[in-house]
């Protein structure tokens, strides 16, 4: 059993307003633009939870079945104590959140102060440009390729959808926790310039991956000289704009067959990430 410390609530009503932040409250009102470190984000499983409560996110409540108390989230528990654990059968935690939980087990936590530019770039030899890239799925899914597969840091332009989404945070199975992440400049009229250029002025090179006649094989050797090398990728369907590929300082594509164009941005950022990572 745990000690008494273990804040345990059983779950009698749907209109208890602690539970807002789990039901009612839509990604936008969680965000709190108007003071992000007052913001809060749903990290969803035990194994996502426990890489946010390593990074240092400060956990603010916990909605899971009642039998994972004892089972799968004990740790996550034991890791928590002193905040509310709201807990009820698996029927009506689906009633309340209007679908089942990932895993039985939810937790509300506080967001945290955003890392600078020059912060995140700081010891980074091999990072990634995220143009606009406004699908959370696709968002979460690069992250986990860019941990997998060498990236030191992620940068997103305004237009990219929050890393902290809760679909993001789960696709990514919680490396958005582990890979050092950043906005480019700030406001949206800050890409690409003067974005590219404070690149350059940390010691950059950009690879622009785009279908464009100018562009080289992704295994062309002179993409690997660069000592630091950012990989920009675009929106998903009109990729990069037109702008940032004539300014960077390459342009690259994956040689395709079958006569397919090109890849889904996620699985593409795999392929770049696996090549330029070397």
């Amino acid at each position: 059993m745990f000690a008494m410390s273990v804040n345990i609530i059983e779950i009698e009503s749907f209109s208890d307003p602690a539970l807002d932040v789990y039901a009612r409250l839509t990604e936008n009102q969680l965000v709190c633009r108007a003071n992000l470190e007052e913001g809060l984000f749903i990290a969803e499983s035990p194994n996502v939870i426990e890489r946010a409560l390593d990074a240092g996110y400060e956990p603010v409540s916990l909605l899971m079945e009642r039998k994972h108390i004892e089972g799968q989230a004990r740790h996550i528990v034991a890791r928590c104590p002193d905040i509310p654990l709201y807990t009820s059968s698996l029927a009506v935690l689906t009633q309340l959140t209007g679908f089942p939980l990932t895993r039985g087990v939810l937790c509300a936590m506080r967001r945290k102060k955003l890392r600078s530019l020059s912060e995140v770039l700081q010891n980074a030899r091999r990072v990634t440009v995220l143009e606009n890239i406004m699908n959370p799925t696709n968002l979460g899914a690069i992250f986990r390729s860019a941990a997998a597969l060498g990236m030191d840091a992620v940068l997103l332009t305004h237009g990219c959808a929050d890393p902290l989404y809760r679909r993001a945070v789960r696709v990514s199975m919680g490396t958005v926790f582990q890979v050092p992440w950043a906005f480019v400049g700030e406001e949206p009229s800050d890409w690409p310039h003067p974005g590219l250029e404070l690149l350059r002025g940390e010691g950059f090179q950009s690879i622009a991956m785009a279908l464009d006649e100018r562009a080289i094989s992704i295994d062309d050797p002179r993409l690997q000289s660069p000592e630091r090398l950012a990989i920009v990728l675009g929106t998903e369907g009109d990729g990069l704009c037109a702008r940032t590929i004539a300014d960077c300082d390459f342009t690259a594509k994956i040689p395709m067959s079958h006569g397919v164009d090109s890849l889904n941005v996620a699985a593409a950022s795999a392929v770049a990430f696996w090549q330029l990572s070397r």
